[in-house]
C-alpha cells in the first residue's frame, strides 16, 4: 500500500518534537478522520534553521510531516510557503488517493507557522482568515471512490 520513501518517513521520522521557544507554531486537524499536526518553526534571518513537528494520525500523516520537516529545513521563509501539499506528495514518491484527503496536511501547518511567525514580527497574533476552513483543504481528493468520499465531503468542506 505505501511505497518505500513513505514506509522510510514514517517508520524513521525526522525532526519530532517541539522547539520549546518556537518563533513560530501552526495547528491543522481534522476531526473527521483523527489527523492533528502542529509544526515548530525557529527562524534565523528569514531562514527556517529548525522545524520539528508533533502529529497525531495515521502512518501517511506521520511520513507526510516528516518529509514536510525535511523540505523546509534551511529554506527562507518565502520559500517554504512555496512547499505545497501536492509537492509533497511528489516527494514522497505518492501516496494511495484514500490518504490524500487528511494525511497531507503537513505544508498547511507549516504555512500557518510561518504565518503566527510573520504575525508576531508584526506585533500582532496571528489568526486565521474567518473563512478559512478548520478541517483539510486537499489538493487531489477522490470522491469517486464511494469508500473516501463521507471523508472528503466532511473534511473538504469548500466550494467547488
Amino acid at each position: 500500500m505505501y511505497n518505500e520513501t513513505v514506509m522510510d518517513h514514517f517508520t524513521n521520522p525526522r525532526n519530532v518534537g517541539e522547539i520549546p521557544d518556537a518563533d513560530g507554531i501552526g495547528s491543522v486537524g481534522n476531526p473527521s478522520c483523527g489527523d492533528i499536526m502542529e509544526f515548530y518553526i525557529k527562524v534565523n534571518k528569514d531562514v527556517l534553521e529548525d522545524v520539528k513537528f508533533k502529529t497525531f494520525g495515521c502512518g501517511a500523516a506521520i511520513a507526510v510531516s516528516s518529509m514536510v520537516s525535511e523540505l523546509a529545513k534551511g529554506k527562507t521563509l518565502d520559500e517554504a510557503m512555496q512547499i505545497t501539499n501536492q509537492s509533497v506528495i511528489e516527494a514522497l514518491d505518492g501516496l494511495p488517493k484514500k490518504k490524500h484527503h487528511c494525511s497531507n496536511l503537513g505544508a498547511d501547518a507549516l504555512h500557518r507557522a510561518i504565518e503566527d511567525y510573520r504575525a508576531k514580527q508584526k506585533g500582532i497574533e496571528f489568526e486565521k482568515p474567518s473563512d478559512s476552513p478548520e478541517v483539510c483543504s486537499c489538493p487531489v481528493c477522490d470522491v469517486n471512490d464511494p469508500e473516501e468520499a463521507p471523508y472528503c465531503a466532511s473534511a473538504c468542506k469548500r466550494s467547488s
